[in-house]
């Protein structure tokens, strides 16, 4: 049996990009440019100096300790809806047909949508625990600077295919950026290679903002078709290139399948903001064309790519849950 394999990689594999000067705009250009090599080569990097308080950071993680830690009657009375927001349990969600449940629980929130608002998928609103009334500001406060990273580097990815940094920035008053807080049990080897925490997937959306914990678990593939760790390393956030972003950069970005095996014995909990604007946002790969260059992939809004993608990921999508 044992756990699928896996094959050390060299440290500098994945590259940190210091991001400071996306904060201040001191020197946008030579992160960009670093942003954009990354991207294209690997799809993931790691960002130092993120602007995520590590304060903040050491409470949501407790925090979702905490929340999972609870017996599963109590966690369901906050079970996910249709909009995708609240727990969900393990064996809840798949990440391609045929493959196993993954092991995994979540807890999902995202933009909280008015009433009003309400009247298509994934706009809709938060569930929070009546069981832990302090985990509502925490899990807030974390979306907000989370998302603020992800702009971030949003503006970089524009600049890096020489666009006008607001080119992917233009409708995010309502995103359908979500945030989860996402558990892994530990992982006994006797459950066999074909097992995963999250099993091999590439992101739907359009970037994805991680902050693991020091258990470690996140895996890679390399262009060679190898699977290697990305350890975690302090004060950084892992960044990586989602299936929308590679579509809408017209294949110049590189949405890298991974995936999340925990051999350490020990409960794993990362923080997860995955990053997607507006509903209606126009997924248009002409924008990153070139003279002479044709989309690869017809236009699509967002919302109805997504909609489409978790229908085929998430149980509880075809079960008639609420």
């Amino acid at each position: 049996m044992g756990y699928a394999a896996r094959k050390e990689m060299d440290a500098s594999a994945i590259p940190v990009i210091d991001i400071g000067p996306l904060r201040d705009g001191s020197a946008e250009a030579g992160v960009a440019r670093a942003i954009y090599e990354t991207s294209r080569d690997i799809g993931f990097l790691y960002v130092g100096n993120h602007g995520v308080d590590e304060d903040l950071i050491a409470e949501a993680h407790a925090a979702g300790l905490a929340f999972f830690r609870q017996d599963a009657e109590t966690k369901r009375r906050v079970s996910v809806n249709r909009d995708h927001r609240g727990f969900l349990g393990p064996g809840e969600s798949k990440m391609y047909d045929g493959a196993r449940a993954d092991l995994k629980e979540s807890f999902i929130w995202g933009h909280d949508f008015a009433e009003a608002e309400r009247d298509r998928p994934l706009q809709g609103a938060n569930r929070w625990p009546a069981s832990m009334p302090e985990l509502r500001p925490v899990l807030e406060r974390y979306f907000t600077q989370a998302h603020a990273v992800a702009h971030r580097v949003m503006r970089a990815c524009a600049l890096g295919l020489g666009l006008p940094g607001d080119a992917f920035l233009k409708s995010v008053t309502k995103p359908l950026s979500r945030a989860s807080l996402t558990y892994y049990p530990p992982q006994p080897e006797a459950l066999g290679p074909d097992l995963f925490g999250v099993a091999p997937h590439t992101d739907f959306g359009v970037l994805t903002v991680l902050r693991q914990d020091e258990v470690g678990g996140l895996e890679v593939r390399d262009r060679a078709g190898d699977w290697t760790p990305a350890h975690p390393i302090p004060g950084t956030l892992v960044i990586n290139v989602g299936d929308l972003l590679a579509r809408w950069s017209n294949g110049r970005f590189r949405s890298t399948p991974h995936r999340v095996i925990n051999r350490s014995g020990r409960e794993r909990l990362s923080l997860v903001l995955a990053f997607d604007p507006d509903f209606d946002t126009p997924i248009d790969p002409a924008v990153a064309c070139g003279p002479g260059e044709r989309p690869r992939e017809d236009p699509i809004s967002c919302g109805d790519y997504l909609v489409r993608r978790f229908g085929k990921a998430f149980a509880y999508r075809n079960d008639g849950a609420g």
